[in-house]
């Protein structure tokens, strides 16, 4: 939502304070390459907009293939790690799009978790002989002095390091705090995924909160980037994890989308701009039953290649399970493309150009369409020896296609604290207030919570008037029976004509 700039009242009537987003382009899925079927079968079977199983099928298919290789970029090799943001209104089916990707993930999961139990058990035998016979080495040791700690110092060589509890299974979580996402790459999986539904839960949780966001936004951005996780903490003593990698899809409402959007730090840290960022237009009143197309054999193919890629051995360190992937070339053709979209919209990113108000964004396009062409290389045969041109260029059409939803995007987010403040008075001057004038006053003693102070009604009857809701009124008129220095007649539901 756009403020408009202060203009006087014209004849043709009030302005609005707020203007509507502008609708977006159409998702070209298309581009989608070997996720197409699926994401098109999803969208047949809810109905509701692409972009949404869209999100999801690249979250997915990111936190699959994210442990096997780094694409190379422009600036470098670069995580094939994809961070999505989905804006969508409550009941626009979001779970429903989101649980047939997944699917085959949660299944995966349970099944390792048994099998995790099992080890764990086996890791409790272990652990406890090695343990008894540890103490009965010390206890050995203490009991001879001195001339007995040679002695204790072959034994424990010999009994060796104490078994190392098997690794969690876990791959995706909610709403991590940063100590809990740090604790379980030290403790589970090397590639993790923040999966959310409601995501707003996570961007409102302990870990975006005033004391922690700051750390955890810094957090992200360096998993995003591919570099070492470094935790130091007192009591706790200090470790430093490489070979880490990190999706992320959260799917929250408006409201709550553009409150994160508008945050400083979030943008300032260069936290969004690394997301593929979309709010699809609405379908709620579309979705009729008879409309419905069932392809379960396109999301059966989803799953079972989700589920080969899982099976597949991840490439690590086995004492530090730090991953150590191949490096995923850019064929010449591919490269040639990745250059002449990076310029392009470099160019665009100059003063006056249509990027220059979204140079964060812009910055990183060039980046995630390699990153997005890496994933869908991948994800088709993870022994691929590099991306090629077709690829290449749908990596660059939805990369294209996310920038123009960023800059859409971006002025809705930045609605100044004024005109919000405006609007909610206009709101409550048409549906609340039952006098045809107003004085600055009664905005204090009964308006809006946050206008209860005279500079602040002030600065929102001020908007108004500019905007041509109210109209000043001579001083020294009379409003309800006494002549009044400063009062407005309201425009609008009944009040002028």
């Amino acid at each position: 939502m756009n403020a408009l700039n202060p203009i006087p009242f014209a004849a043709e009537g009030p302005q609005p304070l707020v203007r509507d987003i502008a609708p977006g382009a159409t998702y070209p899925v298309t581009a989608l390459g070997p996720l197409r079927a699926a994401v098109e079968a999803v969208q047949g079977m809810t109905l509701a907009p692409v972009a949404i199983p869209a999100q999801s099928a690249l979250a997915v298919a990111s936190l699959a293939v994210q442990g096997f290789a780094d694409v190379e970029t422009l600036g470098g090799d670069r995580p094939t790690s994809l961070y999505a943001l989905t804006i969508a209104q409550s009941g626009e089916r979001k779970s429903s799009c989101d649980a047939p990707m997944m699917a085959a993930l949660r299944t995966f999961e349970r099944e390792q978790a048994a099998d995790g139990r099992d080890e764990l058990e086996r890791w409790k035998i272990r652990h406890a002989v090695w343990k008894a016979e540890y103490d009965r080495i010390l206890t050995d040791a203490r009991k001879g002095k001195g001339e007995r700690t040679p002695l204790a110092e072959f034994e424990l060589e010999k009994l060796g390091p104490e078994p190392a509890a098997p690794p969690s299974t876990e791959r995706v979580v909610t709403e991590p705090t940063f100590e809990g996402l740090t604790r379980l790459f030290y403790q589970g999986q090397p590639t993790l995924g923040i999966f959310s539904d409601e995501g707003g839960q996570f961007l409102g949780g302990h870990a975006m909160s005033s004391d922690n966001r700051q750390k955890s936004l810094a957090a992200l951005n360096d998993l995003w980037q591919g570099n070492p996780i470094r935790r130091t903490r007192q009591g706790e003593g200090s470790y430093t994890l490489f070979g880490r990698r990190l999706a992320v899809h959260l799917m929250v409402q408006p409201g709550v989308a553009r409150a994160f959007m508008a945050d400083p730090m979030a943008g300032d840290t260069g936290f969004l701009p690394r997301f593929l960022i979309c709010e699809p237009a609405s379908t709620i009143g579309t979705r009729l039953h008879s409309l419905a197309r069932l392809d379960d054999g396109s999301v059966d193919a989803f799953a079972s290649r989700l589920r080969s890629i899982l099976e597949t051995p991840l490439p690590m360190d086995p004492d530090t399970r730090a991953l150590t992937p191949r490096q995923l070339p850019l064929s010449r053709d591919a490269r040639a493309l990745l250059v002449a979209f990076s310029d392009t919209i470099e160019t665009a990113q100059g003063a006056g150009g249509d990027l220059a108000h979204v140079s964060g964004y812009g910055s990183k396009a060039a980046e995630q369409a390699a990153r997005i062409a890496g994933v869908l290389t991948l994800w088709h045969d993870l022994h691929s020896s590099a991306v090629t041109a077709s690829d290449m260029a749908n990596g660059i059409a939805l990369a294209q296609f996310y920038l123009s939803e960023a800059v859409r995007l971006a002025d809705a987010a930045t609605v100044s604290a004024e005109i919000e403040k405006a609007e909610a008075l206009r709101r409550w001057l048409l549906t609340v207030w039952t006098h045809p004038d107003v004085m600055t006053r009664d905005v204090m003693q009964l308006g809006p919570n946050v206008l209860r102070e005279s500079p602040k009604a002030r600065a929102a009857l001020t908007l108004l008037e500019k905007h041509g809701w109210l109209i000043p009124l001579e001083p020294g008129t009379v409003v309800r029976g006494a002549a009044r220095r400063e009062a407005w007649l309201i425009v609008g539901a009944g009040h002028v004509v």
